[in-house]
């Protein structure tokens, strides 16, 4: 219900009955003189702005919003999966269009062009979401999490454009492997978004001792590269999303050894983190969780990662993989948001 604003006595404009403080959102001293005598009223401004509830409202929702941009973004990474891992990625052979002139495609067209088509129709999911979330970090009326809503926002329109490359490039795979990795940035992107929503404005100001910190930041650093690295070895093997999509050419095998090397250093960084956080008193047990969140995603991507190499990639195992990787993503990110406060 809006504010109940007394009305007018006579033609006098912007002339009130009681102060100013009677208004909701509205702090006395701090209005324009009226026309009528210098009386303290609020301006028309000041009115349209107070409305009731405004504030409380974006507050309540604005966790659940960053939360779906989470859930979204995670999904979108296992559905275009999905479109790689059953041939489906030529499936609309153009864009933006599905084939010849339609967006949606012909039945003809088979089973991969339903495939494809959907993957490009959760792209609206996960647009509604990233636009609800800026609307109401707008609302909310913090730099900080509107940049990063906006961020959010921003990232859907330009992974529709590296999308719409990749297909019309016959999925070259250095743009497959952009398209995943931008994906997996917007992954830690939500969950930077999720805890700003835990801590103030300020300078962040460290939890735990500076090797935990540095181990955060390593854990982090080594983490992207195994992404990236992983992505680089799904380039060079069976998964094209097409059987005449081109490879990057690239030694399967060598590769693979180079991306189990970088797991292993992770998982090494991740151990130390998790024995630190249990030997030095004090720490949150915000950080612990995060420490453990991190190393259980990386043994249960170490496991389906040895399995699906030494069974000959099936295709489910592998789409569990893709999905850790984008929790990996996540994970990592929280632990190293988790070493700081921000008051």
């Amino acid at each position: 219900m809006a504010p109940d604003y007394p009305r007018r006595r006579h033609s006098c404009i912007g002339e009130r009955r009681g102060p100013a403080a009677d208004v909701v959102g509205v702090t006395p001293g701090t209005h324009r003189p009226g026309r009528c005598g210098g009386a303290d009223y609020p301006s028309l401004v000041d009115q349209m702005l107070a409305v009731p509830h405004r504030e409380t409202r974006a507050t309540t929702w604005m966790r659940p919003a960053a939360v779906a941009s989470v859930v979204a973004n995670i999904g979108i990474v296992v559905t275009g999966a999905v479109v790689r891992l059953t041939g489906s990625g030529l499936g609309c052979p153009t864009w933006p269009h599905c084939t010849g002139g339609s967006f949606v495609p012909h039945r003809a067209m088979g089973v991969h062009s339903v495939i494809e088509f959907s993957n490009r129709m959760v792209t609206f999911v996960v647009a509604a979401v990233a636009i609800t979330t800026f609307v109401l970090a707008w609302r909310l009326g913090r730099a900080s999490v509107l940049r990063v809503a906006f961020l959010l926002a921003l990232g859907v329109p330009a992974q529709a454009v590296i999308g719409g490359v990749t297909v019309l490039t016959e999925l070259n795979p250095w743009f497959v492997s952009l398209h995943l990795l931008v994906s997996l940035a917007m992954v830690g992107l939500a969950v930077r978004l999720v805890r700003l929503l835990d801590e103030g404005d300020g300078p962040p100001r460290p939890l735990v001792p500076p090797g935990m910190v540095w181990l955060a930041r390593g854990v982090f650093g080594v983490g992207w590269l195994v992404l990236y690295a992983g992505t680089i070895v799904t380039g060079s093997g069976p998964h094209a999303g097409d059987a005449s999509a081109p490879r990057n050419g690239l030694d399967p095998r060598d590769l693979s050894q180079l991306h189990a090397d970088l797991v292993f250093l992770l998982l090494g960084l991740t151990v130390a983190a998790v024995v630190l956080v249990r030997t030095v008193p004090d720490t949150p047990p915000l950080v612990r969780r995060a420490a453990d969140t991190v190393l259980a995603v990386e043994l249960a991507q170490g496991v389906i990662g040895f399995v699906q190499y030494f069974t000959g990639l099936p295709v489910v195992l592998v789409a569990f993989h893709v999905l850790g990787a984008a929790l990996l993503s996540a994970a990592m990110t929280w632990l190293l948001l988790a070493v700081r406060q921000r008051t």
